[in-house]
Order: C-alpha cells, then sequence, then structure tokens
C-alpha cells in the first residue's frame, strides 16, 4: 500500500498541474471502495489552486469563482496518479481522467488503481469519516517524545500494547507503515514487541528522531512500498534497496551479524534483529498480553 512517502511524493509530483483548469472529466469506471461522485463532472472549468497531503491521503483544492472544490483521493492498495499528454493511450486499469488545460497545453491527470480500492471523492461529505480523527503528521513539530510518552502513560492504565503497534496508529501518529515503522525501531535497537508503558522517555526521543529519518529518506528516495508504485512521471521508489531489516528475515544483521528474526504483530509481518532490539518485559501482566498478541 503507498504509504506516507509515497503519497507525498506523489503530491510533490503533481505541481506541475497548479493553477491549471480543468477541461474534461472522463469516469471510465465508477466503482472503487467508494462509489466516484456523480457530479465529478462539475470540477469543468475549475482551476487547481492547491494540492496537500493529510496521512495518506491527496487533497486537492479547486477555485470556481466564488466557489471551491476540494476532491479527496486515497491511492489504495495499488493507486497512482500519473501526468501523460493527451492522446496517450488509456490502460486498462485506468479509472479516472482529468484532462488539464494551460493555455494551448492539454495535460491529462489518469487515476490507475488495478485492485480498486482507492478512491476519490468530495472532502465536505467524507471529512468527518476520514480525516477529523487522524493523529499528528509525524514531520510536523506536533509529533515528539512528550507528545508520545503523553499518549502511552497520561490515562487510569498505561499503554501495554507493543510500541509497534502504538506507532502504527493512526489516531496518534499518521503515516508510520510497516515498512518505516520496522526500520526506525531497528536503529533505535527497540524490539517491536516492547510494551510501549516500558519504552522510556529517552528512548523516544530516539525512536521519533529515528522515523522521521526515515520518513524524509524514503520521501527523498521517491517511496518504496510497492514494486509496482510510480508517480507522476512514471519514476519508482528506491527506498527498498536501502532497507536495513524489513523483508531480510533470515539474513546477517548489517550490524552484528545476528539472524535476523520476524514475528508477527497484529497479523503484519515485524523483522528484528534479536541481539540489537533485545525485548524487554518486567510484568507478568505484559508477558501475558504479549502471548495474547503472538496468538492473534
Amino acid at each position: 500500500m503507498p504509504e506516507l512517502p509515497e503519497v507525498q511524493t506523489t503530491a510533490t509530483s503533481l505541481q506541475p498541474l497548479l493553477n491549471q483548469t480543468v477541461e474534461k472529466v472522463s469516469v471510465f469506471q465508477p466503482k472503487l471502495r467508494w462509489a466516484v461522485p456523480d457530479d465529478l463532472v462539475s470540477l469543468v472549468d475549475y482551476q487547481l489552486i492547491n494540492i496537500e497531503r493529510r496521512a495518506k491521503y491527496l487533497i486537492l483544492t479547486f477555485n470556481g469563482g466564488a466557489a471551491q472544490k476540494k476532491l479527496l483521493i486515497h491511492l489504495g492498495m495499488s493507486g497512482s496518479l500519473q501526468q501523460h499528454p493527451v492522446g496517450f493511450d488509456k490502460r486498462k486499469h485506468d479509472h479516472v481522467i482529468l484532462t488539464f488545460n494551460k493555455g494551448k497545453k492539454l495535460t491529462q491527470l489518469h487515476y490507475h488503481d488495478p485492485r480498486r480500492f482507492g478512491m476519490l471523492l468530495w472532502l465536505d461529505d467524507y471529512e468527518d469519516k476520514l480525516i477529523t480523527h487522524l493523529g499528528v503528521e509525524p514531520l510536523s513539530e506536533d509529533f515528539s517524545a512528550d507528545y508520545l510518552y503523553h499518549h502511552i502513560h497520561n490515562r487510569k492504565k498505561p499503554i501495554e500494547r507493543p510500541i509497534k503497534s502504538v506507532i502504527m496508529a493512526q489516531e496518534i501518529v499518521v503515516g508510520v507503515g510497516n515498512i518505516y515503522a520496522t526500520e526506525s525501531l531497528f536503529l533505535s535497537k527497540i524490539h517491536p514487541l516492547t510494551p510501549a508503558h516500558l519504552i522510556s522517555h529517552e528512548q523516544l526521543i530516539t525512536l521519533v528522531a529515528h522515523i522521521r529519518q526515515v520518513l524524509q529518506t524514503s520521501i527523498e528516495k521517491g517511496g518504496s512500498t510497492l514494486k509496482d508504485f510510480t508517480v507522476a512521471d512514471g519514476q519508482t521508489g528506491y527506498f527498498q534497496q536501502t532497507l536495513l531489516v524489513y523483508g531480510h528475515k533470515g539474513a546477517d544483521c548489517p550490524s552484528c551479524g545476528t539472524t535476523i528474526d520476524n514475528v508477527k504483530i497484529n497479523q503484519r509481518a515485524s523483522t528484528f534483529c534479536p541481539t540489537c532490539q533485545p525485548l524487554i518485559t518486567h510484568k507478568k501482566t505484559v508477558k501475558k498480553s504479549l502471548k495474547k498478541t503472538l496468538r492473534k
């Protein structure tokens, strides 16, 4: 699934379309995860004035004079947005095409989604359902060790579930997908199953710094998550070529040479080095919680 770096890379790649006007809207397959709005064609004659990312969503703002329309886009499991000149052959899974006009130059934006798990919706209709509950952005100043520590401990009972589950919880912090969580925990020398409430504030400082580092590096390399993920100009991401432990079960740890192991957390594979990332448990209740997690 395209994660935060892939979506941010896509948002950046769409910048050439800013200030261009929609000349035509073509919907070939409206049945995505949620149906494409029947009135998407109303974007004709609207000008694209802003492109932003919120979590794994893209928000495209169009100005039509006194009115604005905001299109909420999610790329699903394998979706992409690509720009092509008019006349480019439509591919099998190009479900929506927006044609932009800048002077005499026409550019088509193809929404391509083989699995049809993505969505194109009006933001006003789905903001409360999909956006309002989301946590902070991991690359913003709001994401800090203090913020994580507060979420883990400022409650009647501190969070005892694995730290990896916490940093992947979208209501706490958005966009830290499986790859990025796995790599960040390895760099921070924290076992993914370590109960969140046993992580010290000093360790959280290190973890937050590595989450930022890993995400930023991935953005600079164009993302990594899917082998068929491409951005507007058709380029693929290269971050996956630099992964240290993710997907390397059975290989030697790049730091100490220990064989990299794997454990499932909430049905997601999580690789780690048993030597560099020792599991710390101090309470019987915590051990029971870990056993329950492993059985899921």
